[in-house]
């Protein structure tokens, strides 16, 4: 069931978002060659808790950290370790925080140093088709509208898009209704509502869809070793229209890129 919010409610989560989109700003400083995701890790829950805000990984369905941190060829859920990062790696970063009760949940993946061409493509292909999915988050349309906005960006650049996991409704809890996978057929699913919250996330191969888990029960990798990346917004909706809760631009501020995308979902 859709759990609609308030324009009280909405403010909060608001604020919630805007604590991940500030650690992952801080967050995008740190991440070079020879960095540790568990020194990233402890970072980010230091600078979480100093937001007034908990960390919304921690302990959620067990999970051991605060950030979700999978680089290269992990698709989602990796575990902080001590292994370096490296010239050429991406690593995706995936944050939580619950702050006045509410879940702020979004991820950017990062170049770490120069990455090759192929790899740059990769990433802007799938940040694109995360604004094109979030644009067809509206009234009059269905979840299907945006999976399909996703599927079709990603494919026709021959990247695979992955089935298994998907994005969520956001509230009180992590896991709301609708699921909103990055796939779908126009005019199916269920339909949007005033208010509704959800957190539209593309999970884009550069290879296969196909995917699978390590035996830690966590870390999803691509089955054929290619690299994957992963862009997360939260996302209401406002007067019909998609307007973001959560925000980029901390990290292009912190790394000194202009960028306009959010304009136009923003409030």
């Amino acid at each position: 069931m859709i759990i609609p919010k308030n324009s009280e409610e909405i403010e909060l989560m608001r604020e919630s978002a805007l604590v991940v989109s500030k650690t992952l700003g801080m967050i995008a400083k740190e991440v070079k060659p020879g960095v540790t995701t568990l020194q990233l890790d402890k970072l980010a829950e230091d600078f979480i808790r100093s937001e007034g805000a908990i960390p919304g990984f921690l302990g959620l369905y067990d999970f051991p950290n605060s950030l979700c941190m999978s680089p290269n060829a992990q698709v989602v859920h990796g575990i902080p370790n001590d292994q370096p990062l490296q010239e050429g790696d991406i690593i995706s970063i995936d944050c939580g925080a619950i702050k006045n009760g509410f879940y702020g949940d979004h991820a950017y993946t990062f170049p770490v140093g120069e990455v090759d061409q192929e790899t740059a493509e990769l990433l802007r292909v799938t940040k694109e088709s995360l604004y094109k999915g979030i644009k067809e988050f509206k009234i009059g349309n269905r979840v299907g509208d945006v999976g399909y906005a996703i599927q079709k960006h990603a494919e026709d650049h021959g990247y695979g898009v992955v089935r298994e996991l998907v994005g969520h409704g956001l509230g009180r809890t992590m896991h709301e209704d609708p699921e909103m996978p990055n796939y779908g057929k126009r005019g199916r699913g269920k339909k949007f509502v005033e208010g509704m919250v959800v957190a539209i996330e593309p999970m884009i191969n550069m290879g296969t869809k196909n995917i699978k888990q390590l035996k830690d029960g966590w870390t999803i990798l691509t089955r054929d070793g290619k690299p994957s990346a992963h862009f997360e917004h939260d996302v209401a909706l406002i007067d019909g229209k998609p307007q973001l809760l959560s925000t980029f631009e901390y990290i292009y501020e912190s790394l000194g890129i202009e960028n306009d995308e959010e304009r136009e979902f923003k409030k």
